[in-house]
């Protein structure tokens, strides 16, 4: 009984300074077409060679994150798994902090050869068959374009970041992003091949700031 009360004592407080002294950001992503319809993958022309099943919303391939967040200095590192299957990468975008790993199974049965000529990250991981993985540490912040030397058709996008204060919307374009301290910042939601929309947004302790994004964004004409 001891115990459980001391364990609440630390909890509380920690919990207490995380809901005062941080702020939290919250808000919907759209990826549409000009016409103003909500944009899927097939909606752009596949790079697959092979048949396959139905892709995921384009929503799957957004990030929103703080531009210009401070680097933190003790990130915990994550792992993430981009697999190679029906000759494409699945999923095409990750989103990682600094010092994480993602693993490559080929799921596939014939070769494939991941590589990055990215300038935060250059690797070539060689060739494997069915059933084999092979694995990267990305100790840089950045973005990292992934290709396949043996199926040109083949790419994705891992972003690295050196804070926490990024994230992946859900399948219905929600997302939130917590413990920001309070300030100005700029938000960006970024999309593998619609690019990335900045805007302004205050965010204040104890409050959850709300932003929108609809992509892709026609420029407003006076």
């Amino acid at each position: 009984m001891l115990a459980a009360i001391w364990a609440v004592a630390l909890i509380a407080p920690a919990t207490a300074r995380t809901m005062t002294a941080y702020g939290r950001v919250a808000g919907t992503v759209h990826v549409v077409a000009r016409g103003g319809a909500p944009l899927r993958s097939g909606d752009y022309p596949s790079r697959r060679v092979t048949a396959a099943a139905t892709e995921p919303a384009e929503i799957a391939n957004v990030v929103v994150f703080i531009k210009d967040a401070p680097a933190d200095a003790e990130l915990p590192p994550m792992h993430a798994s981009i697999a190679q299957r029906d000759e494409s990468f699945q999923p095409r975008v990750v989103a990682v902090t600094r010092s994480s790993t993602v693993e490559f199974p080929n799921f596939d049965p014939f070769f494939h050869d991941v590589f990055s000529l990215s300038r935060s990250a250059t690797f070539d991981l060689g060739r494997f068959p069915k059933g084999e993985r092979r694995v990267r540490t990305f100790v840089k912040p950045g973005i990292v374009k992934v290709y396949c030397h043996l199926h040109s058709q083949m790419a994705a996008t891992i972003l690295v970041f050196d804070h926490q204060l990024f994230a992946m919307p859900s399948a219905e374009g929600a997302y939130t992003i917590d413990g920001i301290p309070p300030g100005t910042y700029h938000l960006s939601a970024w999309h593998e091949r619609i690019g990335e929309l900045t805007k302004t947004i205050h965010v204040a302790a104890g409050e959850t700031a709300r932003m929108d994004f609809s992509l892709p964004v026609v420029e407003d004409r006076q």
